[in-house]
């Protein structure tokens, strides 16, 4: 989709990016960063000028009014994957591009889900804390199991959840997953009822929807097995909080691990905080150096190239299809 070249295009940021990437965006480019990703501030920092382009991270906003405010807008980018904090149906009505990167964080992303899933099954964390704490001996109690002969249910086999699954099966665990395209695979695919009730093991990858949002309630998690355990490095909001610590009280549930909360940062007392068997990283799984700086430099490249007038790199131009 071409349109004509930016002459002097400015850049707003509604976060810092990467340094190099910020290098490469000031070079061709006059940026423009909010003071923080607030929409107040952002729509401070657009009221100063033009702006031809938003870039955000995971925390700024892109909603109407920040669309509006920006004069000469041509696109709005995410430094990620997930666009759950830009408004594309507000930016395509204004025939703004979104662009983003599927794919980038694939592979960083499965690494950290098989991190948090065998932490949670050998009881990693508890473990070491345990030799830290200087109660050696309570490795006479340790009563943990292993990955190696359990079934793995994987909701969405998009790109994550494909990795997941050939990790997984090198541990020669058996996998099934659940996902509303019949992917070209050999693992079972199930209805999410029956993935449920068949797996030990159940790891989300589903992009967060109206359809998905709060799909695991208690609902949902009374269809576990008992002792089974839940693995969420999507979104927190496909599940419900609450029922999962509920459902770890009870024993129902053997181990929640997760990287992002419904609300982040949690509250103090956010129940899942006390909860035992329970690992919770703080929304760092696609934040390796190597992944992270990647990111914001194929974002920055794909920004100017669109300003240059060029087409936005091949796949990245989420709203294609709708724009004229």
């Amino acid at each position: 989709m071409h349109a004509d070249r930016i002459e002097s295009p400015r850049v707003l940021l509604l976060e810092t990016i990467d340094p190099r990437a910020h290098e490469l965006l000031d070079a061709g480019a006059e940026v423009v960063l909010s003071e923080t990703p607030n929409e107040v501030d952002c729509l401070h920092a657009a009221s100063a000028g033009p702006v031809h382009a938003i870039m955000t991270r995971g925390k700024g906003r892109v909603t109407p009014a920040l669309l509006d405010a920006c004069n000469g807008l041509v696109c709005a980018a995410r430094c990620g994957v997930g666009l759950d904090n830009v408004d594309v149906p507000a930016a395509t009505a204004r025939g703004i591009r979104v662009l983003n990167l599927p794919g980038c964080n694939a592979q960083t992303m499965a690494e950290h889900t098989i991190a948090l899933m065998l932490a949670v099954t050998r009881g990693v964390v508890n473990a070491a804390d345990s030799v830290t704490r200087g109660h050696w001996a309570d490795r006479a109690a340790y009563d943990r199991d292993e990955a190696n002969g359990k079934t793995i249910g994987i909701v969405g086999l998009g790109n994550i959840g494909a990795r997941v699954a050939g990790v997984c099966d090198a541990l020669r665990m058996q996998v099934v997953y659940a996902d509303p395209i019949s992917r070209d695979v050999h693992y079972p695919r199930l209805d999410l009822p029956d993935l449920l009730a068949t797996a030990d093991i159940v790891t989300l990858h589903c992009a967060l929807t109206d359809a998905t949002r709060g799909m695991i309630d208690a609902g949902a998690i009374a269809r576990l097995k008992p002792g089974a355990i839940l693995v969420n490095t999507a979104r927190g909001a496909i599940v419900d909080q609450d029922a999962v610590a509920r459902a770890l009280h009870a024993g129902h549930l053997a181990g929640y691990a997760a990287d992002v909360l419904e609300t982040e940062p949690p509250t103090p007392d956010d129940p899942l905080l006390h909860a035992s068997n329970v690992v919770i990283t703080p929304h760092v799984g696609s934040l390796t150096r190597s992944t992270y700086r990647e990111i914001c430099v194929e974002s920055v490249r794909n920004v100017l190239r669109v300003l240059d007038g060029d087409d936005a790199s091949p796949g990245t131009l989420f709203n294609a299809g709708d724009l004229t």
